[in-house]
């Protein structure tokens, strides 16, 4: 993108890298939960994300100083050549191994994994057994996400709540921008609320469970768009906090999607089913200039009651998911339906 000659070449190479980097941050995302055991899933995924913040925050910095678009997408891209080293360093998931009936690779890289913590093999591993059923095994399809009525009704619910998470998220960001302030402070302050939105998951998750945190936080977020309408333009300040707070929300929603996402599936339709969940958050990317730009155009204030309405649904439906709070992921379909149970 950054030496491109003309704007179609520009969005030509844009939608090559959106393509290429959704796909790599979302499997990465799946392996690091493959990787680890129960007791630390959910704090590698959320310090997994916090990641994503520390970069939003270099890239207030960096934009800041490089405001040219060319070098500031040039600066951004460099670090990614660093991805071609992992195919070295990186081992496949243990899990998707065994559920492709290869047992004997998964075990030397989970010998390895365990020789390198310095610990016996865990017990743990006797539950990473092969599928039972060989043709789900080798030929997953998008079939598998709405043949059974449960694994259907999470599809569509966690279809829906990528879509919002997507347009709230990137919609709050837009909508920011054309109040008028200074646009590198508002990126940084906004970006910045996403770190008690993770120290906050971390608290509750494991107390409370994933369902409840993760509809209030769609709540909260459709509430905090709902009550900036009333806000008077004079108290420009209480506007911005109101925004943070529903950018907190929003993160909250976004990280959560993430995690139960991944808890939802068995094993050998996990990644197919993140990525077909995941995929409307695409949409709602490409959604969300549009409902802005255009509904601002009607009245300043429209786009933020589309966000809550938006927004408040979504926190309803995740109420329908079941709980998965200390269960193990599931390998199989039939597991993936008893979690309803």
């Amino acid at each position: 993108m950054a030496i491109s000659p003309t704007y179609t070449w520009m969005l030509t190479f844009r939608l090559i890298q959106g393509l290429v980097s959704k796909a790599g941050w979302l499997i990465g995302y799946i392996l690091i939960t493959e990787f680890v055991g129960l007791s630390y899933r959910r704090t590698v995924g959320i310090f997994y994300q916090v990641a994503f913040t520390v970069g939003l925050l270099g890239l207030a910095g960096v934009a800041y100083v490089l405001p040219h678009w060319r070098w500031l997408q040039f600066t951004v891209t460099l670090p990614n050549f660093c991805f071609l080293l992992y195919y070295w360093c990186l081992p496949e998931s243990p899990r998707w191994l065994i559920a492709q009936n290869k047992s004997d690779e998964a075990m030397m890289i989970i010998k390895h994994i365990a020789k390198k913590n310095r610990k016996p093999l865990p017990v743990a591993l006797q539950s990473l057994r092969p599928d039972e059923e060989v043709g789900e095994k080798l030929n997953p399809s998008f079939l598998d996400l709405i043949r059974t009525p449960h694994i259907r009704k999470h599809t569509l619910i966690l279809m829906y709540n990528w879509f919002t998470s997507s347009v709230l998220y990137q919609g709050l960001i837009m909508h920011m921008g054309l109040a008028g302030g200074n646009i590198y402070l508002d990126f940084f302050y906004s970006a910045l609320v996403e770190f008690p939105a993770a120290f906050i998951i971390i608290l509750t998750i494991d107390r409370i469970g994933r369902r409840y945190p993760w509809a209030g936080s769609n709540m909260v977020a459709g509430a905090a768009c709902l009550a900036s309408i009333f806000i008077p333009d004079d108290l420009q300040w209480l506007k911005i906090t109101v925004a943070c707070l529903g950018r907190m929300g929003i993160t909250m929603a976004y990280e959560m999607v993430c995690l139960v996402n991944a808890e939802l599936y068995p094993t050998f339709i996990r990644n197919l089913g993140v990525l077909v969940c995941s995929s409307m958050c695409d949409i709602g990317g490409i959604l969300t200039p549009f409902l802005v730009y255009r509904l601002t155009d009607i009245w300043h204030e429209l786009p933020l009651m589309v966000f809550a309405v938006v927004g408040l649904i979504a926190g309803g439906l995740v109420l329908l998911l079941p709980e998965t709070k200390g269960k193990a992921l599931p390998e199989t379909i039939e597991e993936a339906e008893s979690m309803q149970r």
